[in-house]
């Protein structure tokens, strides 16, 4: 599902190494670590109605990726958040806008995998663009299971929000070309592990389940989902699923901030069951409480 380009964006104000830039002007030098190995972290992140969703989440999880991957002179939280809000009030952009938030380790001096050429500090690159969620929560999307496995903690943990994304864009070719919307990656054992772009769930017998964080994102929609399932009392697991598992359940969907809550229709060519009731208590809740996570822009 490929979403058309919304024309407000070609205008937009963009905010990389301390400037709002024009789109059209909004560069990073080729010596950038993120140009020269993927060695950045990111987030993604959503506008609501004057407010950043999970925003205090994100940053969490942007610091705690920062420091995995041993960067030095991040800027705080508190920082990266006034130039957040900076950029979206310069865009006047307060609902119906997704970020693309990337911290790199920085320009290096020299071509080089080494971080010891990193001595200018990290580059900090600020994306807002009008974009509504990629997908409808009503029709659904389709999968194929693609034959590329998600990374296990034996070799790039899934705790680090990286920018080195191949596995996943490999996974995402390979649903192109079998004209579905997404692919479902496994673990290395061979259990369901994530889509190439969100985290997924699996609802059997009124019972919420989600594979365990290893080998998938610990995604921010994925853990407040599971909180609130146990807020009105869905009992939500943790465990391996299995393909049979999948394609036999009462209804499948999957997470994230750019499609937010997703019903997945059909697996492998297999039609998977829509029995809505608890994944419409869980979208129910979600739209309503979507107001008290948000940050609101000052």
């Amino acid at each position: 599902m490929l979403q058309k380009f919304d024309p407000r964006n070609k205008d937009i104000l963009i905010y990389v190494n301390d400037k709002l830039v024009p789109r059209d002007e909004a560069k990073v030098s080729v010596f950038d670590s993120v140009v020269q190995g993927g060695d950045a972290v990111w987030e993604g992140l959503r506008v609501y109605k004057g407010g950043v969703f999970c925003l205090d989440r994100h940053l969490e999880r942007l610091q705690h990726s920062a420091k995995a991957m041993a960067f030095t002179q991040v800027p705080t939280s508190e920082e990266i958040t006034e130039k957040v809000f900076e950029t979206l009030k310069a865009n006047e952009m307060y609902d119906d806008t997704h970020i693309r938030l990337t911290l790199t380790r920085g320009e290096k001096t020299t071509s080089g995998m080494d971080p010891r050429l990193n001595t200018f500090g990290p580059t900090l690159i600020i994306v807002p663009e009008w974009k509504p969620p990629v997908y409808d929560n009503e029709s659904g999307i389709t999968l194929i299971t693609s034959t590329i496995r998600r990374n296990s903690p034996m070799h790039v943990d899934s705790k680090i929000h990286h920018n080195n994304l191949i596995n996943n864009i490999l996974a995402k070719i390979q649903a192109n070309v079998a004209g579905v919307d997404a692919a479902l990656m496994l673990d290395a054992y061979g259990f369901a592990s994530e889509l190439n772009g969100t985290n997924i769930f699996m609802v059997s017998k009124g019972e919420l389940f989600t594979p365990h964080a290893d080998a998938c994102l610990h995604g921010i929609t994925r853990g407040l989902v599971i909180e609130l399932a146990r807020k009105i009392e869905i009992p939500c697991i943790e465990k391996n699923i299995s393909l049979t598992e999948m394609y036999n359940a009462d209804m499948v969907f999957c997470t994230g901030t750019m499609g937010e809550l997703t019903p997945i229709v059909t697996i492998d060519g297999r039609e998977i069951n829509a029995e809505r009731t608890v994944f419409n208590q869980l979208l129910a809740l979600f739209e309503e409480i979507k107001g008290e996570y948000c940050i609101p822009i000052s």
